[in-house]
């Protein structure tokens, strides 16, 4: 009987954190001062020791909490003061694009601050926002700014926004330097290599994915293999154990090898960045160290619970992250359910090759609840897919690392040493992207309460089940091939589309992707929504093989950034784009993506009129002037304002696409649609409250689409114009509410299918 005391104190504690992050502290206090009467009653070692585990958490978590909560740089921010402050960066600067425009985050402690006419010494995590100016400060350095604070809900006292650029005051302390030099060199290692190897090898050594193609990010999470692109507990275990190999090749024993693996953990540590995430990966790849030693099955579950108490005291926040579940959840599935599964198989296989299918089938239904209520997809080609890539990540992981360390000294050697990285990378690609492209390589699952207890208990089911199974050959290879059959076999959508289809609007959350029907298996796609899977899956529902024409309104990244999910594997045409080539970063993807299939993007023509299959399109806006309206209402406006706006005709039905216009283009438009009519209305800017209800309500649409992501943080679709199009006798349908929405039109009759 395997002693599950240790591993209980990890449960505990773990249950602990979460209690603390969802509760409120009187609550938590209640539920934690009951679970540990009822453990001292109860009398058993194992469950007080649980108990206490979770206590001794949830009281970390509360004084953290408190902290937070408390202090001058939190009273501050409540009062929203402008302060001078010392930070200490403690994260790599990272763009994130925001409704504004893009701003710079980066993580740090404020050391002293100075506002409202008082000064502090204090020892507070804040969140940096600024502009680019702060692209190229360093991790460890101290630097003055200014700025105003405001409240923060993220783990951090308050949020900074700085102004201008930073003032360095003190520069990193070496080991922070020297670590910033390997990650330099890693990437010129792999510099002359093509771009997705150059991008994937230093995430898979360091997690460093700045510049990680999105599309292929996608196929990374559709196949399984995500965990290639963040640092994980297998980027330790591989490195460290590769440095321990070194070491006993060069004579080192004993307690000295200790001192090895110790150093190599601190190294990795520093090389992939001291945030919770690697240090949580950290602890995991020293559990699987662990685990590999002599009896490392049971000595692998006890430092587990170890690890996981050790890292929920340290940082309690990771009670509720998703990373942290993910590793603890995988490695825990590969210390407890793979070596029975692998004795199953060992009964007509060989033990090699139950191995190889016994540990990620393990780590698959250990994280799939997790994974599910994050991505709303179950992967069927998961462990297929980590399989085959696994022979190519040892390999591309340490050689990939050696070329960044001999790099340190000769570049060019460096390059050689990272070369076989870069070809092992290029096979977990073609992996990746071949396996995405499977016909049902992943099927949609809800993330609501029910859909993600229904994939647990089938979970559990399969944790029952799977060792009578795989012990039989038959039901092993039966099983096999069924999955095989499903994977290369697209799954039936009954009704779906209708044959009298006329229009659909894609599900593809907050942002655009609309498709006029063309032909059988032809449809002129209009904007790419945000998501490439999304769009893509969209468009094999619909069965469309053939794209005469994609228009793309303008290149905001939510009506741009799906553009791979429909140029993938599908004939397609001309593309055609808006006159103004805002933003830089949307315009830089539509070019790369359409290299691919050359077919060069070219603009729209005002007031050009053409037929493409069974759809006759009318470009209307924007004028052929060139320049866009003055923007109003803020920034971002002249982007929407060159919205190609178009008139398509579809077997006698009338539908106006107005991508995402606003106000000042919209006046426009209703002088010169004056007296026009049409059936469907795409209403423009997702149902924005900035509208011009001459235009929306004046072309008297008998059905208005609303294309609209689901608790978006815009409010969109605005009340107020819901209500006003609804009282012209408008039907409204929405994607947040309806999932995909197909206009259909019978004998003249309108119709509208959802499928949600």
């Amino acid at each position: 009987m395997r002693d599950l005391r240790t591993p209980m104190l990890g449960a505990g504690a773990w249950l602990g954190g979460i209690a603390a992050a969802v509760l409120p502290p009187w609550a938590t206090l209640a539920v934690v001062g009951l679970v540990l009467l009822t453990a001292v009653v109860s009398r058993q070692g194992a469950a007080i020791g649980a108990a206490l585990a979770g206590a001794a958490v949830a009281g970390v978590a509360l004084l953290h909490l408190g902290g937070i909560a408390s202090g001058p740089v939190h009273d501050l921010a409540t009062e929203r003061a402008v302060v001078t402050a010392d930070v200490v960066v403690t994260s790599d600067p990272r763009v994130s694009h925001g409704r504004f425009g893009d701003v710079v985050v980066v993580r740090g402690d404020v050391r002293t601050v100075a506002g409202r006419g008082a000064a502090y010494d204090v020892r507070s995590p804040v969140v940096v926002l600024a502009d680019e100016g702060w692209l190229d400060v360093a991790l460890g350095e101290r630097v003055r700014v200014s700025g105003r604070l405001g409240p923060a809900d993220d783990g951090a006292a308050a949020l900074l926004s700085a102004r201008g650029r930073p003032q360095v005051v003190e520069g990193p302390d070496p080991w922070w330097r020297g670590a910033a030099a390997v990650r330099r060199s890693i990437r010129e290692a792999v510099a002359p290599r093509a771009e997705h190897p150059r991008e994937l090898v230093p995430a898979l050594v360091v997690g460093d994915d700045s510049g990680l193609d999105p599309a292929l990010a996608d196929d990374f999470r559709t196949t399984g293999l995500t965990h290639l692109l963040a640092v994980s507990g297998t980027n330790l275990t591989l490195l460290v154990g590769f440095l321990l190999v070194v070491a006993r090749w060069l004579g080192v024993r004993g307690r000295w090898t200790y001192a090895v693996a110790a150093a190599g953990v601190v190294g990795f540590v520093l090389i992939a960045r001291t945030e919770p995430s690697v240090v949580r990966a950290a602890a995991m790849g020293t559990v699987a160290l662990v685990g590999m030693g002599t009896n490392g099955r049971e000595r692998g579950a006890r430092c587990l619970g170890v690890a996981v108490l050790a890292l929920l005291l340290v940082v309690p926040d990771l009670a509720v992250s998703a990373g942290f579940a993910l590793s603890a959840l995988a490695t825990g599935g590969i210390l407890f359910l793979a070596p029975g599964w692998r004795d199953a198989l060992m009964a007509w296989l060989p033990r090699w090759a139950a191995e190889a299918v016994s540990v990620p089938l393990a780590a698959q239904v250990a994280c799939t609840p997790v994974v599910t209520a994050l991505s709303g997809q179950i992967s069927l080609v998961a462990v297929l897919a980590n399989l085959l890539a696994a022979p190519a990540i040892a390999p591309a992981t340490v050689l990939g690392l050696a070329g960044g360390l001999v790099g340190l000294v000769w570049t060019p050697l460096g390059q050689v040493v990272a070369a076989p990285a870069a070809w092992s990378v290029g096979w977990i690609v073609v992996v990746a992207q071949h396996g995405a492209a499977l016909p049902t390589a992943s099927i949609t699952w809800g993330t609501g309460p029910l859909a993600l207890v229904v994939v647990t208990a089938l979970c559990g089911l399969v944790v029952v089940v799977a060792p009578r199974v795989l012990r039989h050959r038959g039901a092993g290879i039966g099983c096999s091939v069924l999955l095989v059959v499903t994977v290369l076999t697209r799954p039936p959508t009954p009704g779906w589309p209708p044959d009298d289809w006329v229009l659909a609007m894609c599900d593809v959350g907050q942002g655009d992707g609309l498709v006029l029907h063309a032909g059988p298996g032809a449809g002129i796609v209009v904007d790419a929504g945000p998501d490439p899977v999304l769009m893509d899956e969209c468009l094999r529902r619909l069965e469309i093989t053939s794209v005469p024409l994609v228009v793309l309104t303008h290149f905001h990244d939510d009506h741009v950034a799906g553009l791979a999910g429909v140029l993938d594997g599908r004939e397609v045409g001309e593309v055609q784009v808006t006159s103004l080539p805002d933003p830089a970063s949307g315009v830089a993807l539509v070019e790369r993506e359409t290299a691919g299939v050359g077919a060069a993007p070219v603009v729209a023509p005002y007031g050009a009129t053409r037929r493409v299959g069974e759809v006759t399109l009318q470009t209307l806006w924007p004028l052929p002037a060139g320049a866009p309206l003055a923007p109003e209402g803020g920034e971002g406006s002249a982007a929407n304002d060159a919205s190609v706006v178009l008139l398509a005709v579809v077997r006698g039905v009338r539908i106006l696409l107005t991508g995402d216009v606003e106000p000042p283009a919209q006046a426009s438009l209703e002088r010169l649609l004056a007296g026009v009519e049409v059936d469907v209305l795409k209403v423009p800017h997702h149902g924005s409250r900035h509208q011009d209800l001459d235009l929306l309500l004046g072309v008297r649409a008998r059905l208005a689409l609303v294309s609209v992501g689901a608790d978006n943080d815009y409010g969109h679709p605005a009340p107020d114009l819901l209500t006003a199009l609804t009282a012209t006798g408008a039907q409204v349908r929405r994607t947040d509410l309806d999932g995909d929405v197909v206009v259909s039109v019978d004998d003249g009759a309108l119709g509208v299918r959802t499928r949600g």
